[in-house]
């Protein structure tokens, strides 16, 4: 019998000079569960179609909402659309500040800056909600820009994210890391040539990281700020 093997992405290394660092927003900076499941949870009622309340809907945070949506529809893209829309009209009020930035996150974003590091936004949510969260949270003006997704689904996957954020920022990717917490943000580096740091707090596995191509894993905000240089200043604080 010939042996099946599980396909893993080689991992870009981590380079030795990082002068930009690439974040991902829900599960990496914020934890944003209480808001992201409570809209699911109002637009699948919504819908017609309401989530027991014991299901478990952590896997939603970080992928796509288009495709959670359609996955929690039985694939009917159609009635996920008008999902997202009544997800987006909770979301939008109450959803996107029901959310808490990871303990450390503030002095890590800081020793970075501190250092010299450009630091830049990259996340699958919609830009304009993005911008939002991160200026209620004071964390706005540690960067030197945010990127997401359009309303209209432009640039909602990783893989169409990153190449189009490294060109537009004139990014070099034998200088820069992604750092985050799904399989989405190391295959959409990969896909813009850029190595992944992933973070073991978000809600993406260790193994799912691996598989999809992280160079390492950052147990903790410490250890990240290990991983990017700047150790000594983050111990500071």
């Amino acid at each position: 019998m010939t042996a099946v093997s599980v396909t893993t992405n080689a991992p870009v290394a981590i380079p030795r000079g990082i002068a930009t660092v690439l974040f991902d927003l829900d599960g990496t900076l914020t934890d944003p569960k209480v808001g992201i499941t409570a809209s699911i949870r109002h637009a699948m009622a919504e819908l017609g179609r309401p989530l027991a309340a014991s299901a478990d809907l952590d896997w939603c945070i970080g992928p796509p909402l288009i495709d959670s949506f359609a996955r929690l529809l039985d694939g009917d893209r159609d009635l996920a659309a008008r999902g997202v829309a009544a997800y987006r009209a909770r979301y939008g009020v109450v959803g996107l500040y029901e959310n808490e930035v990871y303990p450390g996150i503030p002095d890590l974003l800081d020793a970075l800056v501190a250092d010299g590091r450009r630091l830049v936004l990259a996340t699958s949510k919609p830009r304009v909600f993005a911008e939002r969260i991160l200026e209620h949270f004071d964390l706005a003006r540690r960067f030197a820009a945010i990127h997401g997704s359009e309303l209209d689904g432009t640039r909602v996957h990783k893989t169409d994210l990153l190449p189009w954020i490294l060109e537009r920022e004139a990014i070099d990717p034998t200088t820069a890391v992604m750092v985050g917490d799904r399989e989405h943000d190391a295959l959409g580096a990969r896909a813009a040539g850029l190595a992944t740091i992933g973070v073991a707090w978000g809600y993406g596995r260790p193994d799912e990281l691996v598989r999809a191509g992280a160079a390492r894993i950052a147990t903790d905000v410490a250890e990240l700020a290990d991983l990017l240089g700047v150790a000594d200043r983050f111990a500071v604080k």
